[in-house]
């Protein structure tokens, strides 16, 4: 954001408000790595956010990641973010392609059923869906999980990717058939790369979400091998029962929580873009 023209107090109270908002952000996330660096008699003989004694305890990161099935965990998570979102990805965009490109008759209607599901609370859908999976025995599996989570991230996907199919020239199919291009083969060679901003943000966005969901994961599987890491956390305190060892548990939030800080530290600028030129041509 350009500031160049504010008065001088208002630059001052402009940035002391954004000092302020990143303190509040970053404090946090510093409160937790100082925690998962201690024992529990630290915890309980000194303030909950003092300092850690030294040596610090690393050995909480590891001690996670082998006793609590961590390893797993997040081979799962990485498995189950990956393939929802390549799936979520594929069917928005050939669906955001058709609607944009090749209107039909209620091809407009179809658009605005897929943009008002957005404002369904997917809590309504829960019961049903565990029964229809249920049925088709799909749950406890990660091959479920990736079903939903990608049919739960298509509307959001097709906001975003109408917009770019919309705003590219259409001489660039023409002269693709031309050439001899199938109707496969101008999405995939001519308009699918064109439209990569737009699936930069939607793979991003998918990948936040996915990676931190819950009650999805803890609702449709209760077999231990196919746990997710926020699953993971829950169960991991759940067997911790009346002997909570708060170190390894803050080391096991942070396991959770580091991946996406990188992936959104990496692509902020990529959401912001690609989602603003998405609703706007």
């Amino acid at each position: 954001m350009k500031t160049g023209g504010l008065n001088p107090i208002y630059k001052i109270i402009f940035y002391a408000i954004l000092i302020i908002w990143s303190l509040s952000v970053l404090y946090p996330l510093l409160w937790t790595l100082l925690d998962a660096l201690k024992n529990n008699d630290q915890f309980f003989r000194k303030m909950p956010w003092s300092l850690p004694d030294f040596p610090l305890l690393w050995s909480n990161f590891t001690y996670v990641w082998s006793e609590f099935s961590f390893d797993k965990y997040f081979m799962n998570s990485v498995v189950v973010t990956i393939g929802s979102t390549l799936l979520g990805l594929f069917l928005a965009a050939t669906t955001a392609y058709i609607l944009a490109r090749y209107p039909f008759k209620g091809s407009n209607v179809l658009y605005l059923i897929y943009i008002a599901s957005m404002m369904i609370p997917f809590s309504l859908a829960l019961i049903p869906l565990f029964f229809l999976l249920n049925s088709m025995h799909l749950t406890n599996s990660s091959f479920g999980l990736i079903l939903v989570y990608a049919s739960t991230l298509i509307a959001f996907g097709i906001f975003v990717l109408v917009g770019f199919f919309k705003s590219l020239p259409t001489e660039l199919e023409e002269a693709a058939a031309i050439d001899g291009a199938s109707y496969f083969g101008i999405f995939f060679r001519v308009m699918l790369p064109l439209s990569q901003p737009g699936l930069i943000t939607v793979g991003i966005v998918n990948v936040l979400n996915i990676w931190n969901e819950y009650i999805i994961g803890t609702i449709l599987v209760n077999d231990p091998v196919h746990y997710t890491l926020p699953v993971g956390i829950a169960m991991m305190q759940a067997q911790m029962q009346y002997r909570t060892e708060w170190g390894p548990l803050f080391a096991g939030l942070l396991i959770t929580i580091v991946p996406v800080l990188i992936i959104y530290m990496f692509f902020q600028r990529q959401i912001a873009s690609g989602i603003t030129a998405g609703a706007i041509k």
